[in-house]
């Protein structure tokens, strides 16, 4: 009998497992099947902002594969608008439900790549009917948010709950659209993801884009008229709007495999090895938002979802799945974010996770410019690095700058993945030239900083 994979989730990590293995794997020898729940497959979550302010002009142009593409290529059997409601590992069957057309179909499998996301957090008082409210996981969900934006009446108010990533991209999005925009977050500033110093010049930017910013503001309910939003509930007073955006983060989704009997990790995600096989449950994988990983530097299990690490991810599972041999060797939280024109960079440890890790260290705080001080065009950087005392290991940094900052964190992330310390980055052999650097590039003057920091 011909193996077969069952695929749950068609997107990043799902898709790149699947394809690794048809690709070690005849199409006579390994049967593939995927189930997505929505209408589309391999598509960039990430870019949804983009789209719905319009810089990104078409919702095509977000999909890497489509479901013909894994179907003619890959020989991958996709059924769309399937949405796996059980997983029986002693009968090694998956049921899945046809969300259109109705009805359930039983399969079964003997390799099982379980690759189900995150799920949007989504407070008690969103979860009514309430029309004009909504999430941005998915692509179907970017689709019904840009639907309202192009329907009469036209939203002029827009309220974003939570100031993470997708927060405050969506924040930027809409002011692009055309509407007055107020975030609300219940932190002293938005961007937890960096140190307060730092996230401080995120929340200048934002207030200069025109984005009303709330701190220290809890959502408790929301108003409404003719069954669509008409303002949020808070405990500082009503906010009027046309829209709600929720951006309070996501957990993994992991329900179906919890009830499956798979194992989850004190993140709550499903717990994996380094080959990306579920502990405990032979046959079965996962991979992407729905899994913890280790954190390179604390050692500790996270969830960090990124579409870097799903893809990566995704494919180490599928060279197992195929036959190959290949691990996932972690991650170290490197991402980057554009606010207007300000760009965000982060790695490794926040200052907070450092001191949770038990870690002593010193932290600095480095201004530069983004290129020599003379070439036109230069701008000012910020850099701040946190390194272990009293070895100077690198334990994370954080860059914010208005031109080619964000990927100066690229730099940062190869020293940390490396254990090099503050001391050995002074030596970097970094390139230079005016209209790109000064010739003391602003890693190398925060490293400086930081190797006096640590002398005293």
């Amino acid at each position: 009998m011909t193996e077969r994979l069952i695929v749950v989730g068609g997107d990043a990590a799902g898709m790149a497992a699947a394809a690794q293995a048809r690709r070690r794997r005849g199409r006579d020898d390994l049967e593939i099947i995927a189930f997505e729940r929505g209408h589309f497959t391999s598509y960039s979550a990430c870019g949804i902002p983009y789209w719905i302010s319009g810089l990104v002009t078409d919702r095509e142009q977000l999909v890497a594969r489509s479901p013909a593409t894994h179907r003619e290529e890959f020989a991958i059997d996709v059924r769309l608008r399937h949405e796996v409601v059980d997983i029986d590992l002693d009968r090694r069957e998956v049921v899945a439900r046809d969300l259109d057309g109705g009805g359930e179909v039983r399969e079964r499998f003997d390799n099982l790549m379980y690759a189900t996301g995150a799920s949007p957090k989504k407070p008690e008082w969103a979860r009514g009917d309430v029309a004009g409210v909504f999430g941005v996981q998915t692509l179907d969900d970017g689709s019904a948010l840009r639907a309202w934006l192009e329907a009469d009446p036209r939203p002029r108010r827009a309220v974003v709950v939570g100031g993470g990533y997708i927060g405050v991209e969506m924040a930027e999005a809409l002011v692009r659209r055309g509407l007055s925009v107020t975030l609300v977050d219940r932190g002293e500033q938005p961007m937890s993801t960096v140190d307060p110093d730092m996230a401080r010049l995120v929340t200048e930017a934002m207030c200069g884009l025109g984005v009303t910013i709330r701190t220290g503001v809890r959502v408790t309910g929301l108003t409404e008229h003719e069954g669509r939003v008409s303002g949020v509930v808070t405990d500082d007073g009503p906010i009027p709007t046309d829209l709600v955006v929720l951006g309070l983060g996501v957990r993994p989704n992991t329900a179906l495999g919890e009830a499956a009997g798979l194992p989850l990790g004190p993140t709550g995600g499903i717990r994996v090895d380094r080959r990306m096989r579920v502990t405990g449950a032979p046959g079965v994988w996962a991979a992407g938002d729905c899994v913890e990983t280790l954190h390179r530097v604390s050692g500790m299990p996270v969830h960090v979802p990124l579409g870097t690490h799903a893809n990566k991810q995704g494919r180490v599972a599928g060279i197992n799945i195929g036959g190959g041999y290949a691990t996932f060797a972690g991650v170290i939280g490197t991402a980057v974010t554009k606010v207007c024109d300000l760009e965000v960079g982060r790695t490794g440890l926040r200052e907070r996770d450092a001191r949770a890790a038990g870690f002593e260290f010193v932290s600095v705080i480095a201004e530069s410019t983004s290129r020599a001080g003379y070439y036109p065009g230069a701008r000012p950087m910020t850099v701040k690095l946190i390194a272990e005392r009293p070895s100077g290991r690198l334990l994370g940094a954080q860059i914010v700058g208005w031109s080619e900052a964000a990927k100066r964190i690229d730099t940062l992330a190869v020293a940390l993945w490396n254990q090099m310390t503050v001391d050995d980055m002074t030596a970097l052999d970094l390139g230079y030239a005016p209209p790109y650097s000064p010739v003391w590039d602003p890693v190398l003057v925060a490293a400086r900083k930081a190797v006096d920091a640590l002398a005293r």
